[in-house]
């Protein structure tokens, strides 16, 4: 395929919107609840807190307090936001909280940072009126944990949910700890012309206690741009962070790329550094432009993606370069 059939045409000034796009078939659901506010002229800040919630209100287990734990048996929590103008917050390590989403939007509006970790992140969600949540694990959560502390090993395997007829992403644990992605991802266009995105996760399963993913690294698991788009990811964030993964998505768009071929050329920039790695690892981006038009692309087989607008209400399989 030429340059030219990777890059956007020439648009009429008609848009879609408002729209919203997620992560895996999990963000059915979530897309639900954010275009609650979205369809009634609300803000894609407020779309995309809303469906993050959403999701950390449920049992399981890549989300919420309900998740895997990290090796020690602790569940640790990230999340990032990001609105039309550059407004950015993010907590990384955050225990006990239910909604870290909430507490990285209130980092974003109520201090001059950026991100907040670990204790220090805690007590700013209790100083912001967060309450203390038990320590005690999911009971899915503890069963798995159990079975993973038989052998103690950390050996993510590509699509394992798939192998196991769970479906692309579903809110199964499973005994020996090989989930490949952990993250829920979504980006939304309002009425109004104007985007957001939000991200959270319980990051990857028995990692190392203090591990932190791209998932609330502003530029590797989420950006926005209100002039270009949004992105987001999901799958190994070690990799993504290597390549300040939605950045880069975002980046392609400015220079004419569609939503999905910038998520393809993000894919290839991981394969092509070590094609021989790239074959056990998934690495997915989703994309929104400014005009409403979405795309993904996958390293691997297996990446879902799910979107709501007005005239659509589904999951997309996304295309994939293994």
């Amino acid at each position: 395929m030429g340059l030219a059939a990777l890059k956007l045409p020439r648009f009429s000034p008609t848009m879609q919107r408002p729209v919203v796009v997620s992560t895996w078939d999990s963000g059915m659901p979530v897309n639900a609840e954010a275009w609650k506010i979205l369809s009634t002229k609300g803000k894609s800040l407020d779309a995309v807190e809303a469906g993050a919630i959403h999701i950390e209100n449920t049992i399981n287990c890549c989300v919420g307090l309900g998740g895997y734990p990290d090796r020690d048996g602790i569940v640790t929590l990230d999340a990032c936001i990001m609105d039309e103008k550059a407004n950015c917050g993010a907590v990384a390590g955050l225990e006990r909280i239910k909604h870290p989403i909430s507490v990285a939007r209130k980092v974003m509006e109520n201090t001059p940072h950026v991100i907040l970790v670990g204790q220090g992140a805690q007590q700013f969600a209790l100083q912001n009126g967060f309450p203390l949540e038990s320590t005690e694990l999911s009971a899915e959560a503890k069963e798995a944990y159990q079975q993973w502390l038989k052998k103690s090993q950390y050996k993510p395997e590509v699509n394992i949910e798939l192998k196991q007829n769970h479906g692309p992403f579903a809110p199964h644990f499973f005994d020996d700890g090989t989930l490949n992605h952990d993250t829920m991802g979504l980006v939304a266009l309002d009425g109004h012309g104007d985007l957001s995105g939000a991200v959270t996760t319980s990051g990857m399963a028995y990692k190392v206690h203090g591990r932190v993913g791209d998932s609330p690294i502003i530029g590797a698991g989420l950006f926005v741009d209100n002039e270009v788009g949004a992105a987001t990811s999901s799958g190994l964030g070690e990799e993504v962070i290597r390549i300040c993964g939605t950045h880069t998505v975002v980046e392609y768009m400015r220079h004419g790329y569609s939503p999905e071929a910038a998520c393809k050329k993000a894919c290839d920039r991981i394969v092509n550094r070590d094609p021989e790695k790239a074959k056990s690892l998934q690495v997915g981006f989703l994309a929104l432009n400014k005009f409403g038009q979405y795309g993904a692309y996958a390293i691997q087989d297996g990446f879902v993606f799910s979107v709501k607008s007005e005239t659509e209400n589904q999951i997309h399989k996304s295309k994939f370069l293994i």
